[in-house]
């Protein structure tokens, strides 16, 4: 059974938010829910994360309102420059030295980094464990690598590792 739908939980979990971004129930609409959840899944098999453990859950718990702090100023920050006249000045690519190589807490950093405002996972390079981001507004990059370093791969080792 785990070999045709190996995540049910995430199956049927974007079937229903498929439903409620859709704002309506309908067989059609059911059924792409579950198309979607489905194909997700079987993509997510194929990335052979490791296994999920938590073995800190209040260090997940602080984590989580770290990320919800950081998502909230940063929402702010590009709203500013979006609406500044001047616009984003110092946009660029910074390389940044990670020390895990744990598939399940890289997904999870690229989850938090693609999910904040302005920033955008690029590329890893599995042997250097160097991680290629994309920053709207950068001028301090030892501040950024400090944030992803300190703030979330740190947090991200102690509660999985």
């Amino acid at each position: 059974m785990r070999r045709i739908f190996p995540h049910p939980v995430l199956m049927f979990g974007l079937a229903l938010l498929w439903l409620i971004l859709q704002q309506q129930i309908s067989a059609g609409q059911i059924v792409l829910g579950l198309l979607i959840g489905f194909g997700a899944s079987f993509i997510t098999a194929r990335l052979e994360l490791d296994g999920l453990i938590v073995r800190r859950p209040w260090v997940l718990l602080t984590l989580i309102v770290v990320v919800i702090i950081d998502i909230a100023r940063s929402n702010a920050a590009v709203a500013w420059l979006a609406m500044s006249p001047r616009g984003p000045q110092s946009a660029g690519f910074m390389h940044v030295p990670l020390t895990t190589r744990n598939r399940t807490i890289l997904a999870f950093l690229a989850m938090i980094i693609t999910a904040t405002p302005g920033t955008v996972w690029v590329e890893f390079d599995e042997e250097t464990g160097d991680l290629l981001v994309h920053v709207l507004d950068l001028i301090d990059v030892d501040e950024w690598v400090d944030i992803i370093t300190n703030r979330y791969e740190r947090r991200l080792i102690e509660i999985f590792e």
